[in-house]
């Protein structure tokens, strides 16, 4: 598991690309036959992918959490990428094909990913977050989602969210986490843009051709910084920062969030106007 510290907003102002991209930054979220974690000190939420091939993968507790099992004070949610796979919890498998997700809350201990096909292997993105009390597991697909769209295509923003763990969905301690996807024409995401202080927040995105890039917009709103993303990299949003982008395609995203409430719309907006 690799450990990413928190800053002062002051300092990522005086970053390089090549800093911004250390500290903001994760490239490898998916490798056969591993689970890849990224253990962020940003209101110590855990990020990361699964992706079993060959072999059945088991998540064990890293010695960063000091715990008998991962979810022992801890509850997470994952979303499935790619081919079709399963998670099996304490000996219940949950079939994920993809765009579903599922929560699985504080207490469980056994957790596995398995892959039906290595020809097309799931690809299980992970979001973990610390929790006080455990709640029932529950898989969630786009159908059971609560769904809203937005944006227009004169606007370049047009899109459809997916809010997987969300209150009226299903009960979480603080993890909130869904699908965004943007329609064909459409590059802008999040913008007009926004900070929410109360909470943090990690942008995964996917379903981006190879040869094409996300420009994630990120800083204070006064002191804006870009971070160019390719396909299956997630970035970290502290919770002084936007967390904005625009691609050179249409893209998918995965929007995890954590801190002192759950309520999607305790948004700081910011006018377009007003950004530098």
């Amino acid at each position: 598991m690799e450990t990413r510290y928190a800053n002062h907003p002051d300092d990522s102002k005086k970053y390089d690309t090549s800093e911004l991209r250390k500290h903001y930054l994760q490239e490898k979220i998916f490798e056969a036959d591993e689970i890849n974690l990224t253990y962020s000190h940003v209101d110590r939420i855990i990020f990361g992918g699964a992706m079993p091939v060959d072999e059945k993968l088991s998540l064990k507790a890293a010695e960063e959490l000091r715990a008998d099992y991962f979810l022992q004070r801890r509850e997470m949610g994952a979303i499935n990428v790619g081919g079709s796979g399963a998670i099996i919890l304490d000996g219940t498998e949950y079939k994920l094909d993809k765009y579903e997700g599922i929560y699985i809350g504080m207490g469980t201990k056994e957790i596995e990913f398995i892959s039906f096909d290595k020809n097309s292997p799931a690809k299980f993105y992970i979001n973990s977050v610390p929790a006080h009390k455990s709640y029932p597991t529950v898989k969630i697909d786009r159908s059971t989602a609560v769904t809203a769209n937005l944006g227009s295509q004169e606007n370049m923003n047009k899109r459809t969210i997916y809010k997987f763990i969300h209150p009226d969905v299903c009960e979480s301690c603080q993890l909130a986490m869904g699908v965004t996807m943007l329609t064909e024409g459409s590059g802008w995401n999040s913008m007009p843009c926004h900070t929410h202080e109360r909470r943090m927040e990690v942008y995964f995105y996917f379903d981006l051709p190879e040869d094409q890039r996300v420009f994630h917009l990120m800083g204070q709103p006064q002191e804006t910084r870009h971070i160019v993303i390719g396909n299956d990299q997630a970035v970290i949003s502290p919770s002084w920062s936007i967390h904005s982008g625009i691609g050179t395609s249409n893209y998918t995203f995965i929007w995890g969030m954590c801190g002192e409430n759950k309520t999607f719309d305790d948004m700081d907006n910011l006018e377009t106007k007003d950004l530098k």
